[in-house]
């Protein structure tokens, strides 16, 4: 009874299907009929029909073969999930033959073999209705186990789990979520690929790749290139001042010793170990790491494109020089290894080691400082914004084991959190470091560090780690005091009285941070002078601006002077390491300067029109103190005054907002006499040390 009530219902589903019409231009498609089978129809239906299972079974196999778009065959196809209308998909197989069939997009364990009812219903209102249209296209949700194999930790290659996914129709990116995979099509249509290529990105083509070119240097990437969950060579054009400034430090390291052993720890592309090799030559030997396999097989393709010599063996460079003289057309050497960062860092010493991992670079901090030599340098990349900028504090608390909040001055906060976590590493390492050179931007935050070796110098950096006391009315903010003994209260450490005006706690105790100078001013001249050697204009601003900044200065007028201008260069000898003064350039003492920034605006007086920020900062000059522009905000002023200070200064040269309601002879009246204590300027030096409550603006 039950197999006879089943083949009536397939045949009223086969002459209903003759007069069905469907709507391909928005997602509402009429429905098929409201079948209502019977219940024993439908365990009938759940017992397995093993022959017709397995026809469907290869079949299905075959066309998972056949249009696969990562298959390595000549010309990738679209996937099969990619169709122009829902007849198209129901072609995928013989839906209006007797018998089960399986689903083309579901596996056999989420959609078992069904009559075609069933399946007309399935294909209609699981995949066709939350497609999503391309050029006449739709793009189906597919449930396959579509995605490639990727390397883990012990370079096994190892099937990646994923549920229901999309198939991009222009790059062949597999993406989950249906919202995300709208962002996808409509960043190809704003970028103008708006033609389906049906080309995968496998490994070994690079049909569908573009070239790319970055300071003399060109690199293949893939169109999916800036988002790193989709492809294995990441490449993102707002890093190249990040990029920039690496060569710059590697360029004056390069000037105080040769034969330099320099590390990109995590390649990608390998533009910047491309960089390295072909601008400073002879003075590095460049390794390019990475652990994927793809990124492995696009750096060495990038190396032939730009004339550079692969090799995966230093030994066997050595053996191939003794046998074989190098070719006239190779224009330099570079190494390139696929192994996890922390194992090659631990098996080799290097000069040069450059960190930037997608995320946090905390995990690569041991093995950095391990075996890293003496008065190398090492240039970290955090690209963690979200836990560095306090947007996650729990993760800040987790990766940094740091307690921070949200202030004006959140940057220089994040540069700081990132030093003081180099600090610690370096002295498990009885290893001290003395930074060159912090910058954070909006994409990520620099971190560069030369490495001294000994314990003294381990202690003497870690003496620079202290809690920060953050007002959280006023803003104010100071470091402890370099002591061990417990006081009565803190808030009389910090200048401001908002503690004794307000109740309850107005403090917040922030840290530990790294209290010491970010800036190393003699070294940022010579990054200065190496960038106008080579060329570099696009960074000369940024230079210009980091070298005021660590003088603490408005001068605008830098002297580029060479690398021999204040001593002769001390060469290695063997194992014999000199003292470390005799190591570095005289000029390359960290400047101190007054720590973090107050912003203009954010201090600005209601009712009043504060003045230009360039117009300011003469007045602070001339009231004693010490000012000078950051880089970590355009508002912002880095000076030795206190924000009652500051606040003082900016009340007494601050015009009074007038409105349109006041006579014109009051207007005349109300700015003759802030106009004569312009003219009158020059104000009466403050001493740093005068109270608060003694600097106010006089009245009248």
């Amino acid at each position: 009874m039950a197999e006879q009530r089943a083949e009536e219902l397939h045949q009223e589903d086969t002459a209903s299907n003759r007069n069905i019409t469907f709507s391909f231009g928005n997602d509402n498609v009429q429905d098929v009929g409201s079948v209502t089978p019977d219940v024993h129809s439908e365990a009938e239906s759940a017992e397995p029909n093993f022959s017709t299972a397995t026809t469907t079974d290869v079949q299905h196999e075959n066309l998972s073969e056949t249009m696969d778009p990562t298959s390595t065959s000549g010309t990738a196809e679209r996937h099969i999930s990619i169709q122009q209308s829902l007849a198209d998909l129901k072609n995928l197989i013989d839906i209006e033959g007797a018998g089960k069939k399986t689903c083309p997009l579901c596996p056999e364990e989420k959609f078992k073999p069904n009559y075609s009812h069933k399946l007309r219903r399935h294909l209609q209102h699981l995949h066709w209705k939350v497609s999503i249209d391309f050029e006449g296209y739709r793009m189906c949700i597919c449930h396959l186990a579509c995605r490639r194999m990727k390397t883990n930790l012990n370079g096994e290659q190892v099937p990646v789990r994923i549920g229901a996914h999309y198939h991009c129709i222009v790059c062949s990116a597999t993406i989950a979520r249906r919202t995300d995979m709208i962002s996808h099509i409509t960043r190809h249509l704003n970028k103008g690929d708006t033609e389906a290529s049906f080309t995968g990105a496998s490994s070994g083509q690079l049909s569908s790749t573009e070239v790319m070119k970055e300071v003399d240097t060109d690199v293949h990437v893939f169109p999916n290139h800036t988002t790193p969950q989709k492809t294995d060579s990441f490449f993102n054009p707002k890093m190249k001042p990040n990029r920039q400034l690496i060569f710059c430090t590697l360029a004056v390291l390069a000037q105080e010793r040769k034969h330099l052993e320099c590390l990109d720890a995590f390649g990608a592309t390998g533009i910047m170990g491309l960089q390295w090799a072909k601008h400073l030559g002879d003075a590095v030997r460049v390794t390019i790491n990475d652990i994927n396999e793809g990124s492995v097989k696009m750096i060495g393709e990038n190396c032939h494109l730009n004339r550079m010599k692969v090799v995966m063996n230093r030994k066997e460079e050595e053996e191939d020089e003794d046998e074989v003289e190098e070719n006239d057309d190779t224009l330099g050497t570079i190494e390139v290894t696929q192994m996890d960062a922390n194992v090659l860092m631990h098996l080799r010493a290097f000069d040069f080691i450059h960190l930037d991992p997608f995320g946090t670079a905390i995990n690569y901090f041991d093995a950095t400082f391990r075996n890293v030599r003496n008065l190398g340098i090492v240039s970290v990349t955090s690209t963690d914004i979200s836990t560095l900028y306090c947007k996650a504090l729990n993760v800040t608390m987790r990766h940094y084991g740091c307690n921070i909040v949200r202030t004006e001055y959140y940057k220089e906060v994040a540069a700081r959190m990132v030093i003081a976590s180099m600090a610690r590493a370096a002295a498990r390492c009885n290893k001290g470091i003395e930074v060159l050179l912090a910058v954070a931007l909006e994409h990520f935050v620099l971190v560069v560090v030369r490495v001294l070796r000994g314990p003294s110098q381990a202690d003497e950096s870690l003496k620079k780690i202290r809690r920060l006391i953050h007002c959280q009315w006023c803003e104010e903010r100071v470091f402890y005091k370099k002591c061990h003994m417990l006081e009565e209260s803190a808030y009389q450490q910090l200048p401001c009285d908002c503690h004794g005006s307000m109740p309850g706690k107005t403090a917040v105790e922030l840290g530990p941070l790294w209290s010491g100078s970010l800036f190393n001013t003699g070294f940022l001249r010579r990054m200065l002078f190496e960038a106008v050697q080579h060329g570099i204009e696009d960074i000369h601003p940024l230079l210009k601006n980091l070298t005021c900044e660590s003088e603490c200065s408005t001068l605008k007028h830098h002297s580029i002077f060479g690398p021999m201008s204040h001593s002769s260069q001390e060469k290695r000898k063997g194992s014999e390491v000199p003292g470390n003064a005799a190591k570095r350039q005289k000029g390359d003492i960290p400047s101190e300067h007054p720590p973090f920034y107050y912003s203009i605006h954010r201090h600005s007086i209601r009712g009043m029109n504060i003045p230009k920020i360039n117009k300011f900062l003469p007045y602070l000059t001339q009231a004693g103190f010490r000012v000078g522009r950051t880089h970590f905000d355009p508002t912002g002023i880095r000076t030795d005054a206190t924000l009652a200070q500051l606040k003082a200064i900016l009340m007494k040269y601050s015009m009074p907002t007038h409105t349109d309601s006041l006579s014109g002879i009051h207007s005349h009246a109300s700015a003759e006499p802030i106009s004569e204590t312009v003219q009158d300027s020059t104000p009466k030096p403050l001493e740093i040390d005068q109270p608060a409550e003694e600097v106010k603006p006089e009245s009248g």
